[in-house]
């Protein structure tokens, strides 16, 4: 929760415990002024001052009527205090303690809401990069004129695209951090939906600030700066791995972030257009009728569209050697070493990606995350440096059991095919299996709120889950794109008894 978030909770359990406990043996009903008057003004100032500097969210609705009532009764209790007045028999004994009680109650249980709303549904914090370089981050939108969109209908429609880039920048402690998701209202909406939860219940994103500052100037640690690629997950957006991308940010690596439209939850363009998901895609336990004994472990129409949606990664590759030759924006012209480029990518991410690297000789390393990988990169194998991060069966049987999915054969074809093609790799290679790891915790997900958590993580817990892919992460690119050394990856490690390392040198 926010500081004044804190604050203004703390203030309501505070004038509810003033206001209710008996002073110095007084009668519940019998407050002094040196009381009364304090609860009566500061509640609404709390509130207001919380809501006006950093914004009123619904969650929040219930510590406010608390202030106000809080306040309202301080108000009565005071006005009896300055002029008393005679009782009327309208409430003895029993009847009066009753209603007092149940008066009492329902604040008690008020508080309780008030204080659950903001904690499960939190404006949390990003983790704070490690690296020497602060952020900065500017978006792009892209049409790729020449290739037409086969997810739609009308043959008229072109695929276009929206990419957002992060950079190493000069540090600027003052300057203000870019939202975690720009656009948020309309893709917090999104995703809730995506999840069967009402649009509002994510409102609260719009709040949420990443390490970035937008048109931040580009550090000057490297003339050129490698180049990195990362492709979302199905029904993710670009922003949903900001863990991971801010702290490969922080140590050198510019990033390219890309919402691919109709597999994204949904992509916003600038006049305001919107690619939302296309259901149609939905994984095989989402469908109607789904039987784990007998359901296809993915979605054929799905399948059919890997192709199409990896040649998103070339077109991007195309559009920044044209920013690295003449950026708009101005900020990132000679600075993007894309000689030096690399991607990574989770769950669909990775599919997508493992078939752009079979494709794209451009890509000199391919970081490829908890995905099954298709027939032809299977059977064509792959050439660069690759590394394979995802878990043990056991595992993936375990987060059926919690949350379902991961189907006998999804989990078969998976492994299977992620084993095979580091199998046949005929340089480097790195088979990183994290025992206890679930799916969604490698990515900002669980970071919405601890009931992802506990419904939907693993054994081992989010923030151990991020720590270990950073910093497998980081050491894979570091090694093949920078030629750095990376002893991590050289066996097994003290610090992450989690992690079983296969490589092939």
């Amino acid at each position: 929760m926010r500081r004044l978030e804190i604050v203004l909770l703390v203030s309501n359990v505070v004038a509810f415990v003033l206001q209710v406990l008996p002073l110095r043996g007084r009668a519940v009903g019998a407050r002094p002024a040196a009381v009364a008057l304090p609860v009566a003004v500061a509640l609404p100032v709390v509130a207001a001052v919380q809501a006006l500097a950093e914004g009123p969210r619904w969650q929040l609705i219930p510590a406010y009527v608390l202030a106000a009532l809080f306040s309202l009764t301080a108000l009565v209790k005071l006005a009896a205090y300055v002029r008393p007045f005679r009782r009327q028999p309208t409430v003895h004994g029993r009847a009066r303690r009753i209603v007092v009680g149940v008066g009492v109650g329902a604040a008690a249980l008020g508080l309780v809401v008030a204080v659950a709303l903001p904690a499960v549904l939190p404006v949390f914090q990003l983790p704070h990069p490690t690296g020497p370089y602060a952020i900065g981050t500017v978006t792009y939108h892209w049409v790729d004129a020449a290739r037409p969109e086969v997810i739609t209908a009308d043959p008229n429609d072109r695929r276009e695209l929206m990419v957002q880039v992060w950079y190493p920048a000069a540090p600027d402690p003052s300057a203000p951090r870019a939202r975690y998701i720009e656009d948020a209202e309309v893709v917090g909406s999104a995703v809730a939906d995506v999840m069967g939860l009402p649009g509002f219940v994510l409102g609260h994103v719009k709040h949420v600030r990443s390490h970035a500052v937008a048109g931040a100037p580009v550090a000057d640690g490297e003339r050129a700066y490698p180049v990195l690629i990362f492709l979302a997950g199905k029904a993710g957006y670009r922003q949903v791995n900001t863990f991971q991308v801010e702290e490969l940010v922080s140590h050198g690596y510019v990033v390219a972030g890309i919402d691919q439209p109709y597999t994204a939850s949904v992509v916003v363009y600038p006049d305001g257009r919107r690619a939302e998901y296309d259901r149609r895609l939905e994984p095989p336990h989402r469908q109607p009728g789904y039987d784990p004994q007998t359901a296809p472990p993915h979605n054929p129409l799905a399948d059919s569209f890997v192709p199409h949606l990896a040649q998103d990664v070339s077109f991007v590759l195309d559009r920044l050697a044209d920013v690295n030759r003449s950026d708009p924006s101005g900020l990132l012209t000679g600075r993007l070493d894309l000689a030096r480029a690399g991607l990574f990518g989770q769950s669909l991410g990775g599919n997508v990606g493992g078939t752009a690297c079979l494709r794209e000789p451009r890509l000199r390393a391919c970081l490829l995350e908890d995905a099954y990988l298709t027939a032809e990169v299977v059977e064509a194998g792959l050439t660069q440096p690759t590394m394979m991060i995802t878990r043990d069966a056991d595992t993936m049987r375990l987060e059926r059991q919690r949350s379902g999915g991961w189907s006998e054969a999804n989990i078969e074809e998976t492994l299977s095919t992620m084993r095979g093609v580091f199998e046949r790799l005929p340089g480097d290679g790195y088979y990183v299996e994290v025992v206890g790891m679930f799916h969604i915790e490698m990515t900002d997900a669980p970071l919405f709120s601890p009931l992802v958590q506990l419904r939907m993580g693993g054994p081992l817990g989010t923030r151990r889950v991020h720590e270990i892919i950073n910093a497998y992460s980081l050491a894979f690119f570091d090694r093949h794109l920078r030629g750095r050394p990376a002893p991590l990856l050289d066996g097994p490690s003290a610090q992450y008894p989690e992690v079983r390392l296969d490589s092939r040198r």
